[in-house]
């Protein structure tokens, strides 16, 4: 297995650094986010179908080997690492998995770990997740209103999440709130959003809806162009452009009446696609090496090929990111529009 000097990763064969991670347009990726389950304890409207089918659990990585290949990429140079679903916290042995990596935080070659989750199972995992060396969570909610929240939700309790955002913070976690922005749902109430994360010291990032998967509903009728919902806000706020990174592909301002930081994700009007530096692991093993292309390595055979030996597994990471795309081809055009890709972001990893 390759371990890492003071300069980075370092090959097993000997003293040398190993290269970085990059692909074929320079891009350096050392920033993973990995599926730990496609389950998910809620149905929201724009993100699957209200019968959704999920994968039987024998075709999920275990935990162990989760927490392999999470380690593989470590080896290889991530930074980064974010744990994503469906729903992380509702996978059994999770936490395991975090308690197992945590390790590489307090060795200094993991930079930071961190966690998407719909907040629904959060008041009971979160004193653990800051134990455990997480400093920053992100935190789906869309809306504050309880009604609308269970409608898009198909049933959820909103009451529930604001619970885990006390015990979060309580914690000591950093928070930032993920809100999809959705025409018929939330528009009017964005602004309040925005204002109450702020007044709570959470940051919120706004991000359009995309054609991912089959869902109902028709994503015309839910598709609100951020450029739009951005040039709203500044008839009645100061936004200004902040240089801020996180490693995903937010793009920040400071809100100058609030005080706070408000970011857009928005690959159907501004394409982030020139500065990724990601890609995504499904629970499967499968890696994706872009949100909206299919284009992927199986990563799960290799590891359960070869399970005393992740010298394979390194080279099949290396070979895919090799032929990493440019970009996604996202497009949302007219009424009974396909997904750009069939699978579920459920499945994909948000």
């Amino acid at each position: 297995m390759a371990t890492t000097g003071s300069d980075g990763p370092v090959d097993a064969e000997g003293p040398w650094p190993a290269p970085p991670l990059a692909d074929p347009f320079g891009r350096v990726i050392d920033y993973v986010r990995i599926s730990e389950t496609d389950r998910c304890d809620l149905r929201c409207t724009y993100c699957m179908t209200e019968r959704q089918s999920f994968l039987p659990r024998q075709e999920l990585l275990t935990i162990e080997e989760l927490g392999r290949l999470c380690s593989t990429f470590i080896d290889l140079g991530a930074k980064r690492l974010r744990l994503t679903g469906g729903e992380p916290l509702i996978r059994k042995g999770f936490m395991d998995l975090v308690s197992d990596l945590s390790r590489h935080l307090q060795s200094g070659r993991l930079k930071e770990l961190t966690l998407t989750t719909n907040g629904t199972q959060l008041a009971r995992h979160a004193e653990a997740l800051a134990r455990y060396g997480v400093k920053r969570i992100n935190v789906s909610v869309d809306t504050l209103d309880a009604d609308a929240y269970r409608r898009i939700t198909r049933g959820g309790d909103l009451a529930g999440v604001l619970e885990g955002l006390d015990a979060a913070q309580a914690a000591g976690l950093k928070v930032m709130i993920n809100t999809v922005a959705l025409k018929g749902d939330n528009a009017e109430a964005l602004p309040a959003m925005i204002a109450w994360a702020h007044g709570r010291d959470m940051d919120i990032t706004l991000i359009e809806t995309m054609p991912l998967g089959q869902i109902e509903a028709d994503r015309m009728d839910q598709y609100l162009p951020l450029s739009r919902v951005r040039a709203e806000l500044e008839r009645g706020w100061t936004l200004t452009p902040l240089g801020r990174r996180t490693g995903g592909p937010a793009r920040y301002v400071r809100v100058g009446e609030t005080g706070g930081i408000l970011g857009f994700i928005a690959p159907m009007t501004h394409s982030f696609c020139e500065t990724c530096n990601r890609v995504r692991v499904t629970c499967t093993g499968t890696l994706f090496l872009c949100l909206g292309q299919d284009d992927h390595a199986d990563l799960k055979a290799v590891l359960r090929h070869n399970p005393g030996d992740d010298a394979p597994v390194r080279a099949a990471i290396r070979e895919a990111i090799a032929r990493k795309p440019r970009g996604h081809e996202f497009d949302i055009s007219g009424r009974g529009a396909a997904p750009a890709v069939s699978r579920p972001m459920s499945m994909t990893g948000g």
